[in-house]
C-alpha cells in the first residue's frame, strides 16, 4: 500500500528508454488500489455496446503503449500533473465480454470503489456506453455530486433511446440514460463537434429539447476554439462537471481506428486548444473512448488518444489540486 506522503512519479525517459518496461498510462506506477490517491487512472477493455465495428475493447492496452511517449510536463502551461497529485495506473475494471448488464455492474462498483477511497477517475474504454457506469460509480461513491455538467467531445450526441427494437443500453444511448438517472443535468452539458448522417430528422429533437447545448462541427468551426472553448465554460459553470472524449471527435485522417468514423472533424490541435481553454473547470471525473487499434495497424489513432488523455489528466490534476487546497 502507497503511504498517504508518497508521490508515484512516471518512469523518465530520459534515464529508461521509452520503449523498455512494461506500458503503463503515461508510464505511472501501477498500483491494486486508490490508498493514498489523488486521481486513478482506469482501463475498460469492453466494447459490448458497440453498435457496428468492434475493437473499442482493445484501446486501454494500445493507449497505454502509445501514452510511453508523453513526458511529465505540459508544453503550453508547465502544468507537471504528477507534481500536483497522487497518480497511478489503476489497471483494467474487471468486465463481462458476453453480459452487457454485468459489466456495467462491475464497472460502477470499480469506480465507486476508487471514488470512495480518495480517488477521481480518468477512464480509458472501450465504447461510449462505459461512459454510463463511471457516472453511476463515482455518484454513487459522491451523491451531492449529482447532477453533474458534462464537456462532450464527440461526433455523435449520443442521446438517442433505444437500437434494434428496445436495446436501451449501446454506445448511443449513454447520455440519454444518464440524464434520466439524474446522474447529469442536461442544462449543463455541452456537446461539441457533432456531424454525420442521421437516422431521422428528429434525432437531435430530444436533446435539444432537454436543454443540451448542441455544438455542431460548423458551428464550431464558425466560433473558432477559444470561443467554443467558452462557451463550453458558459455551459458548465462552476459547479462539478464530468469530461468524455470520443476519439472520433477528431476527423479520421488523424483517427481513423475508432468504430464509427464521421469525416469532416477536429484536427487534433483544434480539440487541443479547445481543452486549453477549459483550465479552471471543476472536472471531477473523465474518459476517453473509442480507439479501436483494428482499424489503425499504425497507431495514430491510440498516440492522439493518449495525447488527449495527457491533457485531460492536466485539467483534473489542477482542479483537484485546487479543490484539496
Amino acid at each position: 500500500m502507497p503511504a498517504e506522503t508518497e508521490w508515484p512519479q512516471p518512469i523518465d525517459g530520459a534515464v529508461t528508454p521509452r520503449f523498455a518496461a512494461p506500458a503503463t498510462f503515461m508510464r505511472l506506477p501501477l498500483r491494486p488500489d486508490a490508498a493514498g490517491l489523488d486521481i486513478a487512472i482506469l482501463g475498460i477493455p469492453w466494447d459490448g455496446g458497440t453498435t457496428n465495428r468492434p475493437g473499442a475493447r482493445h484501446g486501454p492496452r494500445e493507449l497505454r503503449n502509445a501514452s510511453t511517449l508523453i513526458r511529465r510536463v505540459h508544453p503550453v502551461s508547465l502544468v507537471a500533473p504528477t507534481a500536483l497529485c497522487r497518480i497511478a495506473d489503476l489497471g483494467d475494471a474487471a468486465v463481462n465480454p458476453v453480459d452487457l448488464h454485468a459489466t456495467l455492474a462491475l464497472v460502477e462498483a470499480r469506480v465507486a470503489e476508487l471514488r470512495a477511497g480518495g480517488a477521481w477517475t480518468l477512464a480509458a474504454g472501450g465504447d461510449h456506453l462505459i461512459s454510463l457506469p463511471v457516472l453511476r460509480g463515482i455518484v454513487r461513491a459522491a451523491p451531492g455530486l449529482a447532477p453533474l455538467g458534462m464537456v462532450h467531445f464527440d461526433a455523435h450526441s449520443d442521446t438517442n433511446d433505444s437500437y434494434f427494437g428496445g436495446s436501451r443500453y449501446t454506445h448511443g444511448t449513454p447520455f440519454r440514460r444518464a440524464v434520466e438517472e439524474g446522474l447529469l443535468d442536461p442544462r449543463r452539458i455541452v456537446q461539441i463537434g457533432i456531424r454525420g448522417s442521421l437516422y431521422d430528422a428528429a434525432d437531435m429533437h430530444w436533446a435539444a429539447q432537454a436543454g443540451i447545448r448542441i455544438l455542431t462541427i460548423e458551428e464550431a468551426e464558425a466560433m473558432g476554439p477559444d470561443a467554443v472553448a467558452a462557451e463550453a465554460r458558459r455551459v458548465v459553470g462552476g459547479a462539478p462537471a464530468y469530461l468524455t472524449f470520443d476519439i472520433d471527435s477528431l476527423d479520421p485522417a488523424f483517427a481513423p481506428g475508432t468504430g464509427t468514423p464521421e469525416p469532416g472533424g477536429f484536427t487534433p490541435r483544434e480539440t487541443m486548444r479547445i481543452l486549453r481553454g477549459l483550465r479552471g473547470l471543476q472536472i471531477v471525473g473523465a474518459d476517453l473512448v473509442e480507439v479501436a487499434p483494428p482499424f489503425d495497424p499504425a497507431g495514430v489513432t491510440a498516440l492522439a488518444g493518449a495525447t488527449m488523455m495527457f491533457e485531460i489528466l492536466c485539467l483534473m490534476a489542477e482542479a483537484r489540486s485546487r479543490r484539496d487546497r
